[in-house]
């Protein structure tokens, strides 16, 4: 029995089903070979955690699962100091038996300023890529989703989303620890949220091929990434880092994320919505160990991150297939 035989039997039954030819192997190969080091840590820390009963589940204003009436003092305290050790906890924030897990995201803030203009997610197929640790797909299942699934190759992401799994169990609402490079074309989800990946990526261009190549006829793109302002020729490539991260490419102004998005067919492109990121929105709790968007910016000029760039601007771009 693996860690992902429940997910298997689940598509095996479902539009999914093609993705059993290639999906065994792959997860068979991380479970063997790319295990971290502290894996083995978090995943005592897992099967450390309480068995509670929630008396309510909330994923509709918020991602929160119990009260703090369910359970004695004993094990809320226990709760919190196993939970923190699976710090630093980037998106969210959840609610777990009324203990605050405090991220360093206000992720909610972005689900408010998407939700309005995205398709009705009611009975749809969802896909989120870069996920995190799921928040969103909490929220996505929330919104009435039949199926969602995230994928996000980074490990501890993948305990804090089994963590808050423990204590949802909605077995409709999956992790896979797999990069996009990594998915066949199934070319079977309504909807394929990526939101903070493309500017990670070393092509963009393949990578909306890629994001393409996982959605229905007539399914929805929801793409949020960092943008710049200019016209349809202005992309910025930063240096060695931007905002201190190392893995920053390319941010393209919107006319030009739009422009790249129609060379790849996509269809009835729009961009809905500029934000630029606010201090309220990305910060250090103590449920984090490390800097965060202060750290980031330039102390006398917070328009300019520390290397002298454009301060993170973020759009939502949708279109369809």
């Amino acid at each position: 029995m693996t860690a992902f035989n429940s997910f298997y039997q689940q598509i095996a039954t479902n539009r999914l089903s093609h993705w059993l030819q290639t999906l065994p192997a792959q997860l068979h190969q991380w479970q063997s070979q790319h295990l971290h080091g502290e894996y083995k840590h978090w995943q005592k820390t897992l099967d450390a955690l309480p068995n509670t009963q929630p008396s309510s589940i909330d994923l509709s204003g918020r991602v929160a699962a119990g009260s703090r009436d369910d359970i004695n003092e004993g094990e809320f305290k226990r709760l919190e100091n196993l939970l923190k050790k699976l710090k630093p906890w980037r998106k969210g924030p959840y609610h777990i038996h009324d203990l605050h897990i405090d991220t360093e995201w206000r992720s909610d803030f972005k689900w408010d300023r998407l939700k309005p203009y995205i398709s009705d997610l009611k009975d749809r197929y969802v896909l989120d890529i870069g996920c995190g640790s799921g928040y969103h797909l909490w929220r996505m299942r929330g919104e009435g989703a039949k199926f969602v699934v995230g994928i996000d190759p980074t490990q501890l992401f993948l305990m804090q989303f089994k963590a808050i799994q423990h204590f949802i169990g909605d077995d409709q609402v999956n992790l896979l620890p797999l990069g996009v490079e990594q998915l066949p074309e199934l070319k079977a989800f309504d909807t394929v949220f990526a939101m903070g990946v493309l500017y990670h990526r070393r092509s963009p261009i393949d990578f909306l091929y890629q994001l393409k190549s996982q959605l229905a006829k007539g399914g929805e793109l929801v793409l949020e990434t960092l943008i710049v302002d200019g016209d349809v020729n202005t992309v910025l490539v930063p240096g060695e880092r931007y905002a201190k991260m190392r893995n920053v490419w390319f941010l393209p102004s919107s006319e030009a994320m739009c422009a790249w998005m129609e060379r790849c067919g996509f269809k009835n492109v729009r961009m809905v919505n500029t934000d630029v990121t606010a201090l309220d929105e990305q910060r250090k709790t103590e449920w984090i160990d490390t800097e965060s968007l202060q750290d980031f910016l330039d102390p006398d000029d917070p328009s300019k991150t520390i290397e002298g760039y454009p301060a993170p601007k973020r759009g939502i771009f949708i279109a369809n297939v």
